[in-house]
């Protein structure tokens, strides 16, 4: 697993990560903290089968956050108890010898919410997409840029890299 020092040394030489808020504060002891650029709310089903040619994603829409007074750099989202996609600020940027695997960052089950991630697989780049559910009752407000997921880097030998249909994806297909 990488360290903090590893990891800031493949974001300075390879451009690990790109596009953060704030590199001193997201770069953790053992991984890298990642920020919330957009939400998703599910508008239809989507369909998986085992060869992804019957796949169907599911259509989405951005809720905007909401700035609580005018002069306010960043706006809340006020979610209601529920399921959401989060897409990240954050790029990352696999070399064939790295995966990333990502956990819910602990603020976020304080408030009764979580985060479920897949695995960053060796040699994908892109913006990464996760599932938000907010479990509370009363539901959870989420600042713009708030750190929500950390991603720690483990060394892999080489291996064929991830030639899927969300490599250097720049947005989702989320309408």
């Amino acid at each position: 697993m990488l360290t903090k020092k590893e990891i800031q040394k493949e974001i300075e030489r390879n451009n690990l990560v790109e596009n953060f808020c704030d590199l001193k504060t997201q770069l953790q002891p053992n991984g890298f903290d990642l920020t919330v650029d957009k939400i998703f709310a599910f508008k239809s089903k989507g369909k998986i089968d085992f060869s992804n040619s019957e796949r169907v994603l599911p259509e989405c829409e951005e809720i905007k956050a909401e700035k609580e007074k005018e002069d306010d750099e960043y706006g809340w989202w006020k979610l209601k108890k529920g399921v959401y996609k989060v897409r990240t600020n954050e790029k990352v940027n696999l070399p064939n010898d790295l995966l990333g695997i990502l956990f819910c960052r602990s603020s976020l089950l304080r408030v009764g919410s979580f985060t479920k991630h897949g695995l960053i697989d060796s040699g994908f780049s892109g913006f990464l997409e996760f599932i938000l559910k907010v479990e509370n009752d009363n539901g959870m407000d989420l600042k713009e840029n708030a750190r929500v997921s950390q991603v720690i880097f483990r060394k892999v030998k080489e291996t064929e890299a991830y030639d899927g249909e969300y490599n250097d994806k720049e947005n989702s297909d989320s309408k």
